[in-house]
């Protein structure tokens, strides 16, 4: 660097040079550099250098602002007028809310806060077995019915289309009254099950139309103990709906309301039961607000059983699910009030 320093400052100097390239001189200052006037070294043209071609006085004031600072000239407060000059204020430009987030106008609790809960007996009592009673107020299904989305409209009738053009118009009916028939006859078996095993052995025996459906959710009625009602009927005293409840027990140790569904086609996640849980949901609070029971229910459980007799697939609900559900139930309650 030093000796780069003295060729700069010789070079200034008219004749300086001509004396550095004295041999004498080169051999005693630099005895071990050979200077050579080839070309191989510098041959090369020079780049020009982008830098070089900036108007230098134009943009010195900017410079020496961005120079003349330790840190940079902008702060958190600066930042923010700058976005709210551009983009207005925050407020204004809220993220839109997503559906999934939606929260009910009229937001009734799942868990009834004025309701006693008397501790469950293990005693084997008979089961609770009300009889719906037929008033105004409109049923689970038929709400879940006429608030389908537009899309589960079309898959729906998309299949009726289908199985009408295998079966005929007529064959389909009787298609559709046999699948309710066996849902009936599936039902009426469990039951009995559920009040006398030696009365189920001889319905499951006899009836070939539900052995299917029996031997599938075999390994589910083995986690199922303490039940607590069949086929009864419940209503929701707040938000005025009704329901029938298909079961009521302790699904390994832990209280739900229990829908027994059957389908000829494999459902292995709870989003393949579509509605159901939502049904599942409404029956809960249904439940905890009905006067006529005694306790309060935090879970669910959707079972699927399969007419060739393959395993059933059990869906459970736990207390955080099943308040997801409930809100997406009031939404659809909503939107049937809002329509009626």
């Amino acid at each position: 660097l030093v000796r780069m320093q003295f060729l700069q400052i010789l070079s200034r100097k008219p004749g300086s040079l001509e004396m550095l390239f004295q041999i004498p001189f080169c051999q005693k200052q630099f005895p071990y550099t050979c200077l050579s006037t080839s070309a191989c070294v510098y041959s090369k043209k020079k780049k020009g250098n982008s830098y070089e071609q900036v108007d230098q006085e134009k943009y010195k004031n900017l410079v020496h602002s961005v120079t003349s600072y330790k840190t940079s000239a902008q702060t958190p407060e600066t930042i923010l007028e700058e976005d709210n000059l551009l983009y207005g204020p925050p407020g204004k430009h809220r993220p839109p809310i997503k559906a999934g987030t939606k929260t009910p106008k009229n937001w009734v609790p799942l868990i009834s806060p004025s309701k006693r809960i008397l501790p469950l007996s293990s005693d084997s009592n008979v089961p609770m077995k009300i009889g719906l009673q037929r008033t105004k107020m409109p049923s689970v299904t038929r709400i879940l019915q006429e608030t389908l989305s537009p899309q589960q409209v079309f898959y729906l009738e998309r299949w009726k289309q289908k199985m009408i053009e295998k079966l005929g118009k007529e064959g389909f009916e009787e298609y559709t009254k046999n699948l309710f028939l066996q849902g009936e006859l599936f039902h009426s078996a469990l039951e009995s099950i559920f009040l006398s095993e030696e009365k189920a052995a001889k319905e499951q025996g006899t009836d070939d139309a539900v052995a299917g459906y029996l031997s599938s959710v075999e390994h589910v009625l083995k986690d199922i103990s303490e039940v607590k009602a069949l086929e009864s009927g419940v209503h929701h005293e707040t938000l005025q709906y009704l329901g029938l409840v298909d079961c009521v027990a302790k699904y390994r140790g832990r209280l739900c309301v229990i829908d027994w569904k059957t389908s000829e086609k494999p459902k292995p996640f709870l989003q393949n039961t579509y509605d159901n849980p939502l049904q599942v949901a409404a029956y809960i609070g249904a439940i905890n607000h009905d006067a006529n029971y005694d306790f309060q229910v935090r879970c669910g459980l959707v079972v699927v059983a399969y007419k060739n007799g393959s395993p059933a697939h059990p869906h459970f609900m736990d207390p955080d699910l099943c308040s997801q559900y409930w809100n997406k139930w009031l939404l659809r309650l909503e939107e049937y009030m809002d329509k009626n």
